[in-house]
């Protein structure tokens, strides 16, 4: 006979993003101007949290959408942020608006991507870059860090594999440090072992660091920009990021803009 874990109470789970900022208690009663008795009273569970107050705190420990829905939880209060599918109607606006941010951005590449990087829709360019991976890589959801990564993938392709691979290492690593989501610390893992630690000691090659690819025999070389939605109130939405890619050398640029 199995018994389901109990979940962890209010006060517990504040403790541990508080420990996860790496906040005493001070330096949070200083930022939320609420005492540290009180603090130390919510956490030990003497004294129990009003809605406002774990959101007011959420605020300050900088606690993703998702998980502060599991703190009111805790605490016996109903969630506050939707986590719909990318289908549903009630996100339909929003999602058709970046479709069509998709679009205008060619001829040149973009990705609408999730949280943990997988593909939610990208336009007509990206399909260039993508030949020649292997088939297990390209069934949906296509993650794109490890496509891009993979040694089945574009990482045969990719002429500043280290300088590349370390970009994207630090940007997975930075978000498995925010969420503490186990698929964002599983994804850091599985890049780390296709890339190695990032050499610090390398120098930068230009003003911002561009992916260089070989596409038909072509060397091009792209730098990219990344968009979220800042006002995001659902928690599916909050992670949702637009990757657009943009010509670093004018070589780059004529072959697209011929398309």
């Amino acid at each position: 006979m199995s018994v389901a874990a109990e979940a962890p109470p209010v006060g517990a789970l504040l403790r541990t993003w508080r420990e996860r900022r790496r906040f005493s208690q001070q330096e949070l009663s200083n930022r939320s101007q609420v005492s540290t008795r009180h603090l130390s009273r919510v956490e030990t569970g003497k004294a129990h949290p009003t809605p406002e107050m774990l959101m007011h705190l959420s605020d300050d420990l900088d606690v993703p959408l998702r998980e502060r829905n599991r703190l009111l939880l805790a605490a016996g209060y109903a969630p506050r942020y939707q986590d719909p599918r990318w289908d549903d109607a009630s996100i339909e606006v929003v999602m058709d608006g970046l479709r069509r941010l998709l679009d205008a951005h060619l001829p040149y590449p973009a990705l609408l991507l999730d949280d943990h990087w997988d593909i939610i829709d990208a336009n007509a360019a990206v399909d260039q870059l993508l030949t020649g991976c292997a088939p297990e890589l390209l069934e949906p959801p296509i993650n794109v860090a490890r496509v891009c990564l993979h040694p089945d993938g574009l990482a045969r392709r990719v002429g500043n594999l280290a300088e590349w691979g370390s970009h994207l290492l630090q940007q997975v690593s930075h978000r498995a440090e925010r969420t503490h989501d186990q698929r964002h610390h599983e994804l850091a893992a599985e890049i780390a072992g296709y890339v190695g630690e990032p050499d610090a000691s390398s120098p930068l090659t230009g003003p911002v660091i561009t992916l260089e690819i070989d596409v038909d025999g072509n060397a091009l070389r792209f730098f990219s920009t990344s968009a979220t939605l800042s006002t995001a109130t659902d928690a599916a939405l909050e992670g949702l990021h637009l990757e657009t890619f943009l010509p670093a050398d004018d070589e780059t640029r004529r072959r697209f803009d011929q398309r």
